[in-house]
Formats: C-alpha cells, sequence, structure tokens
C-alpha cells in the first residue's frame, strides 16, 4: 500500500512508553475470557465488549517515546502508517456518512506500549488491538503486528490496514446504534450464531467497504505522479488477516479442537466472506448480519 511518511493524524495519540500506573496483572473489574485478534480477550463486568472491542480516558500526548522508554525505527516506522490508515480510512467515512443524512464523528487512535487506560478499564497488549464504545477510541500496541506476521502468519502492510479499518468498523456500529443488539445480549452473546459474531462479522465488512474505497484510489507522490492506492496482493494479504484470526483457527492452534458454541469474532472463512462482501459491494447494505441472517 502506498503511505505518505511525513503524513500526521490529529486523531493518533501516542502513548508509547508511558506508565499505565496499574502493573502488570492489574486488570480491576474486568474479567479475562477467550482469544481475540491478540491472544486474549476481556470482558467488562458489566458486559460492554469483548476482544477487539474491549475497553478511563483522558488524553495521551502525541510524543514518540514519551516516558523515556526508546521506540524502535521499525516502531516509528509503524506508527506513521497507522497515522495514514487511520486517516484514509476516516475520509471515506466521512464522505459515506451524509448518504445516511448523518455526520461522521473520527475515533481517536491511542498507541500504547503494554498496558493502557481507557474509557472501559485498563488495556493490555495481551488482547490485542480493541476499541472501547465509551470513549470513542481504539487502542492498539504496535507489537501486535508483529505477532500478526510472526504467529498468525499473515505478514504486510494491508494485514495492518484491515486490522485497523475493522476496530474503526466498530466506531461506526457504536455510531449508528448498530451495535445495541449485542450490548443488550450481554454475557449470552457467544456462539456461531450470536451477537457477538454478527457484530464482528458486520465489523469485517465494513473494513471491506474501505478497501473497495481503496482500491479504486490512486496515491499520488511527491513528484506530483499519480499510482494506484493498492499494491498487487494487498487485498489477499488484508484477506490472509482476516483468516489468521477466525475463532475455529484460533481454537484449533491452542486446543486443537473447535467449539462453535464459544465462538465470538466468526470462523475463518466466514470473516474473509464478510470482509469480501464489504470489499465487493462497496456500501452499508450489504453489511447486515441482523437475526436471521445467514452467516
Amino acid at each position: 500500500m502506498k503511505w505518505n511518511r511525513d503524513h500526521q493524524s490529529n486523531d493518533v495519540i501516542d502513548r508509547r512508553g508511558e506508565s499505565s500506573g496499574g502493573g502488570r496483572g492489574m486488570l480491576g473489574p474486568l474479567m479475562a475470557i477467550g482469544s481475540r485478534f491478540g491472544i486474549v480477550g476481556v470482558l467488562i463486568a458489566g458486559g460492554i465488549y469483548v476482544g477487539s472491542q474491549f475497553l478511563f480516558g483522558g488524553d495521551g500526548v502525541s510524543a514518540s517515546g514519551k516516558g523515556g522508554a526508546r521506540v524502535s525505527a521499525a516502531d516509528d516506522e509503524r506508527a506513521g502508517f497507522v497515522h495514514f490508515v487511520l486517516d484514509d480510512i476516516q475520509s471515506v467515512w466521512g464522505q459515506e456518512f451524509p448518504k445516511l443524512g448523518k455526520r461522521y464523528a473520527p475515533a481517536k487512535l491511542v498507541l500504547f506500549t503494554d498496558r493502557t487506560r481507557s474509557g472501559c478499564g485498563v488495556g493490555a497488549a495481551e488482547m490485542g488491538p480493541f476499541y472501547c464504545p465509551a470513549d470513542g477510541r481504539v487502542y492498539v500496541d504496535l507489537g501486535f503486528f508483529k505477532e500478526l506476521e510472526q504467529r498468525f502468519g499473515a505478514p504486510g502492510d494491508f494485514a495492518q490496514a484491515y486490522v485497523i479499518a475493522h476496530e474503526v468498523g466498530h466506531h461506526v456500529q457504536t455510531l449508528l446504534g448498530l451495535d445495541r443488539a449485542k450490548r443488550a445480549a450481554g454475557r449470552n452473546a457467544e456462539g456461531a450464531e450470536g451477537a457477538s459474531v454478527r457484530l464482528e462479522l458486520q465489523a469485517d465488512c465494513l473494513a471491506g467497504i474501505w478497501a473497495h474505497s481503496a482500491q479504486q484510489r490512486k496515491f499520488v507522490g511527491k513528484d506530483g505522479t499519480a499510482v494506484p492506492l493498492l499494491d498487487p496482493g494487498d487485498i489477499e494479504e488484508g484477506m490472509g488477516a482476516a483468516a489468521s484470526v477466525g475463532d475455529d483457527r484460533l481454537q484449533r492452534q491452542s486446543t486443537g479442537a473447535v467449539h462453535p458454541e464459544t465462538w465470538t469474532h466468526g470462523s475463518a472463512e466466514q470473516r474473509v466472506r464478510w470482509f469480501r462482501r464489504g470489499l465487493e459491494a462497496g456500501e452499508l447494505a450489504a453489511c447486515d448480519t441482523g437475526d436471521g441472517v445467514r452467516l
């Protein structure tokens, strides 16, 4: 994927290197369950979100490596990519919402190291990227992108872009009220046909809508040359990432068995299919995963 390395987003809050103040192992009122975009999912005791949309507020400081911790050049490169991709994704939703007679309110994205505070509790790197509806923010520890490549076998910059687009998809759901069924279902939301899976597959479809737009646009370099924004193989990288975090694949890798009754995000095949559905249609109407819809 082509991107501007000088781009800085006003919606990225850089907390890398900051101390969370909580110490490892302190999750307060949160209860660990299942596995998610990363490894361990977390459910708020009151029951808002699981895993990749999970979790007291306060603004960070947009400064790389705040707190004296060293930040590698590779991480700064990844952070720059996040700045560009976040704004690209949100610009697409800024154009889509008026078609629905609504105004898009951008999400903030918090980059952190190991642990951080959020509007939904203490977020940990082990949970993978997550979205907190209470503060409208996406949280990302850049170490997850290494995990995505090395452990889950999903390399490439567009695999990382898919993850961000999926999390912003949860923000879109919150703004449009599409997440109400999941919240109402609470802890009974799991299972292959449950509200959690329906919400997650819809977020994959919403990520596909952004990919649809990106596929059709040009990137203008510093010399004024316009080239396709996406590189050959980018879409395949996104689908590979979607498949790599399917519930069936993660369960098989960790336990050797698959238990659909405990699913929260959908199978690898479902995640790819719904991402492709948004990619091909490019419109919100294609992303209906409500009750009665075949997943």
